[in-house]
């Protein structure tokens, strides 16, 4: 059997330097663009950068720009020309009518890596709510992205139907129109709100365990931070978004101490309001923590920045003053003392750490049970004999100190967080 391979299509990249921006932010979102095109399978045949005073309403870089795009397009053999920003519906047409061949935004990009990347049923329901409410005011483009079964856009060989811009899920053969399409949303939402239901019920199972989120920007190292804690088998890749769907896995941190620990889709710049949206099911695991770990990978030059516009997809979710662990991460990648020195100045809070090689991963250990323990009171009940399930759920809810048997009760004494106290002493 000979293996089928899909032909990488080829690609360029199109940036805009606006007077408030720097040549330097530019070329490091180009090259995050870059990094995006290869996870969706394009091959880079060139970029460029227009420097503009303004947009240009009709063609975004005027037409002028637009004419020389399309010459390059015809030269090189250009498949499909990406965008490192959002076009509206009108620039995206008036382009295409130009250049005369696809153009993909960098929220279009964005989605159908994630419809490349979905595995579960929950991640493919959220990829295609989000596709389709991208793509609802642009139903003039050729819909090839919805001519197929339902669901299919999640597999590895997802690509084959017309390349970047063009895969995700949707119906077998449909003759696609604003109506169908409101109709298609309206029953991925309410699938979605059972998916979410199904999830509280489970968070409600967790009631009394410690929870961590892992929170970082994509490709920091979140996952290899949750196989490396917890000894677990999380899908690694060194590609942008390897992994949708959120993990989680018990973790010792301490002798008689276990935690709940989630991995947590990766974040990144200008990411799709829809997406967020559509994955808020999924990010309730962030807001529900008692505890962050926001991973950075400190290798990145561009780290700060990422740090930055995590933060402000912490603050959307309402959780930005959440108890938090800053953890350097990738320290073992730094060839220069002095660069650890300056980290450490720079965040004196943060953790020097590396999942790969272990590095700090006890301190990282260290400090969760620290932060447990200022969450943790300890509680005294009296317990009437016989009743085991009272004496079972007391058991299951903290760490018990002392049981004293008494004349008529049994006296225990339980470490536990303080919502469960206030739980436990309601009952």
């Amino acid at each position: 059997m000979f293996e089928v391979r899909e032909k990488a299509e080829r690609a360029l990249l199109v940036g805009v330097q606006l007077p408030f921006g720097s040549p330097a932010e530019s070329e490091e979102s180009l090259d995050e663009l870059a990094l995006l095109a290869d996870t969706a399978g394009a091959k880079v045949v060139d970029r460029v950068v227009f420097r503009r005073k303004r947009l240009d309403p009709a063609l975004f870089v005027g037409r002028g720009a637009a004419e020389r795009l399309a010459s390059e397009v015809e030269e090189r053999e250009i498949d499909v020309v990406l965008f490192d920003e959002d076009l509206s519906p009108g620039q995206a047409r008036n382009l295409e009518q130009v250049i005369e061949t696809k153009v993909v935004d960098r929220s279009g990009l964005i989605l159908d890596i994630f419809a490349r990347r979905a595995r579960t049923q929950a991640a493919k329901i959220q990829v295609e709510l989000a596709q389709l409410e991208y793509l609802l005011p642009r139903l003039t483009r050729q819909w090839t992205h919805l001519s197929r079964q339902a669901g299919g856009g999640g597999g590895g060989g997802g690509g084959a139907m017309g390349g970047i811009g063009t895969r995700g899920p949707g119906e077998t053969q449909l003759e696609v129109d604003r109506r169908l399409v409101r109709k298609r949303i309206k029953d991925l939402s309410q699938a979605l709100k059972r998916i979410e239901r199904s999830r509280a019920v489970q968070r409600k199972g967790r009631h009394g365990t410690y929870r961590v989120a892992l929170v970082g920007y994509t490709n920091a190292g979140k996952s290899t931070m949750l196989n490396a804690l917890s000894g677990a088998e999380a899908f690694v890749e060194d590609r942008l978004f390897a992994t949708l769907d959120a993990m989680t896995r018990v973790v010792q941190i301490a002798p008689k101490q276990k935690i709940l620990m989630t991995d947590t889709v990766g974040f990144i710049r200008k990411l799709p309001p829809g997406l967020v949206a559509s994955f808020r099911s999924t990010l309730d695991e962030v807001v529900e923590a008692d505890l962050l770990l926001h991973v950075v990978d400190v290798n990145h030059r561009a780290y700060v920045e990422h740090v930055a516009s995590v933060n402000e997809v912490l603050a959307d979710l309402g959780v930005l003053e959440k108890p938090a662990l800053l953890l350097l991460n990738k320290v073992d990648l730094l060839q220069e003392d002095s660069l650890l020195t300056s980290l450490r100045k720079m965040h004196p809070e943060g953790i020097l750490v590396s999942a790969e090689t272990g590095i700090g991963l006890d301190e990282v250990r260290g400090a969760i049970e620290a932060r447990m323990q200022e969450n943790r009171v300890v509680l005294h009940v009296n317990v009437p004999h016989g009743d085991g399930k009272r004496l079972a759920e007391l058991e299951a809810a903290g760490e018990v100190l002392e049981r004293l048997i008494e004349e008529d009760h049994i006296r225990m004494s339980v470490r536990v967080d303080r919502e469960e106290a206030r739980r436990i002493s309601k009952i």
